[in-house]
């Protein structure tokens, strides 16, 4: 079976938008191989389209071991390191998008404006492998869900800009706990300080705080099996798209066009701050929530 090594950016977010793409890679006859953080690579194989992972660490080197490298397809982005990144490694072929700088990248135009989904799908398509922007789901793995039927609350993200403030998370945090909800406060390890004080200012017990004592893969299963995840535009409410679960999404420093849930699932509510995301009322969160649980979707 050939081989394609795929280079993808850190985060989350950024494997999950870059699924179906993988998939039609893996549905043409390819045996791929994912470049990401090691920390991504249970949710990696978790996709089903990949079946090894490379760790790498932002720009350096990638360790490839050896072996006769069909097709490298850069899924960083378009900028010429991550190309010559690619090539590095000596592929039969590259499937890249197209820049000025490098002559030999004949692939198709990069669209700024495009949605991540999309984007990765049209690249794949535009050499031949056809991909499905709607094949977002993912399997439900096989890990203990210690909360189920719960609300999720995520108050962190990963850049500190825009951030949505704590205390209206706690406040969302609160209100829903007060309707009988079962809330918890999920987040990474290094996330887990603001989880505390979200939970505190909510009256939740500290049980309640699962940062930083799930993995990965865990939070697939606690997010598969929640009521309702309340979050930033950040991973986490890619994982809910991937899942189905309804989801409310307080967008900080991102763009919804880009990096929204599909806006044909109405299970997902978006809500912006024109970007000025502390311009999102808590209550405007609170009442999003209490329609999404009321209508029961999907």
């Amino acid at each position: 079976m050939s081989v394609a090594l795929v280079l993808r950016a850190p985060g989350v977010g950024e494997l999950l938008t870059a699924v179906p793409a993988l998939r039609a890679l893996h549905r043409g006859g390819l045996s791929v191989v994912l470049a990401v953080p090691g920390e991504l690579r249970d949710l990696a194989l978790l996709s089903g389209a990949v079946g090894g992972v490379i760790p790498t660490r932002g720009q350096e080197a990638i360790a490839w071991d050896g072996r006769r490298l069909d097709l490298a397809v850069n899924m960083r982005g378009r900028d010429p390191r991550s190309h010559r990144a690619a090539m590095d490694l000596r592929p039969r072929r590259l499937w890249a998008f197209a820049h000025p700088s490098v002559p030999w990248s004949k692939g198709p135009q990069w669209d700024e404006d495009e949605h991540e989904v999309a984007r990765w799908c049209r690249l794949v398509t535009w050499y031949g492998s056809r991909a499905d922007p709607a094949d977002l789901a993912l399997p439900v793995p096989r890990a203990r869900n210690p909360w189920p039927g719960s609300v999720v609350v995520h108050p962190g993200r990963a850049g500190p800009e825009g951030r949505w403030p704590h205390e209206r998370f706690a406040q969302v945090a609160r209100e829903l706990a007060g309707d009988g909800l079962r809330v918890v406060v999920t987040g990474s390890r290094r996330e887990r300080p603001l989880a505390l004080l979200v939970a505190a200012q909510a009256g939740l017990s500290p049980r309640a705080v699962l940062a930083g004592r799930t993995t990965l893969v865990e939070l697939c299963a606690l997010v598969a099996g929640a009521r309702l995840v309340v979050s930033a535009d950040t991973g986490i409410a890619h994982v809910a798209t991937a899942y189905a679960t309804p989801s409310v999404v307080v967008f900080c420093a991102g763009s919804p066009a880009r990096w929204g849930p599909p806006a044909d699932r109405p299970w997902h509510r978006v809500l912006t701050g024109h970007g000025e995301p502390s311009e999102v009322p808590a209550d405007q969160v609170v009442t999003a929530a209490r329609e999404l649980l009321a209508a029961s979707v999907p």
